[in-house]
């Protein structure tokens, strides 16, 4: 799975996820807006958009303006994005995968089936692998066609909000010693401490 290219070409992008785009900070904010008209994208929450046409202003993003617009955008994506409910870091680095599947559709279908909590294959996922409440240490792979500074921005933003009280800190890298889709492969390992 290489970053930028959308697994299935009929996969679709709610408007309101495609807002984090606009909203990740107020600096750039008309550059990213004309980026995604480039892409054929008029941002409005109520819309469905290509998936690919969305990765298209990423890749626009990561050429132009660099890695760390693509983390801020990241960042954004919690305040934008449809996300389940979430009381704890546990609940939300699980949630990660729901949100990612309840912001994507195909064929008119969204991907997460909120009755039976089934989800349509075709756009990879999110997975929390371990997490370690005592050792204060988790391990998400992100199996997306999503750049990695993204998806370390998405989880930046969820362990600040939803770590415990007394922990001071944080720290999100990308686990170098495993495949990255920066070089190629198919998914990004990161590894979270709190």
């Amino acid at each position: 799975m290489t970053q930028f290219m959308a697994i299935n070409p009929g996969v679709e992008v709610s408007g309101s996820t495609v807002l984090s785009f606009m909203n990740s900070m107020e600096q750039g904010r008309e550059t990213r807006k004309k980026i995604l008209k480039n892409h054929g994208i008029d941002p409005d929450p109520k819309v469905w958009y290509k998936q690919q046409a969305w990765l298209n202003a990423y890749k626009e993003v990561y050429d132009s303006l660099g890695q760390m617009n693509l983390f801020l955008i990241g960042k954004a994506v919690i305040k934008n994005a449809e996300f389940p409910p979430m009381k704890n870091l546990e609940e939300a680095l699980h949630s990660i995968n729901i949100a990612y599947h309840m912001n994507h559709r195909l064929n008119g279908k969204i991907m997460f089936n909120p009755e039976d909590g089934s989800f349509t294959p075709g756009i990879g996922h999110y997975k929390l692998e371990q997490y370690d409440a005592k050792q204060r240490k988790a391990v998400v792979v992100c199996r997306n066609p999503y750049p990695s500074k993204f998806d370390e921005g998405i989880l930046t933003q969820l362990v600040r909000t939803f770590k415990p009280q007394d922990s001071v800190s944080q720290k999100i890298t990308l686990d170098e010693t495993r495949e990255t889709r920066r070089n190629g492969g198919s998914s990004c390992t990161f590894l979270i401490q709190w």
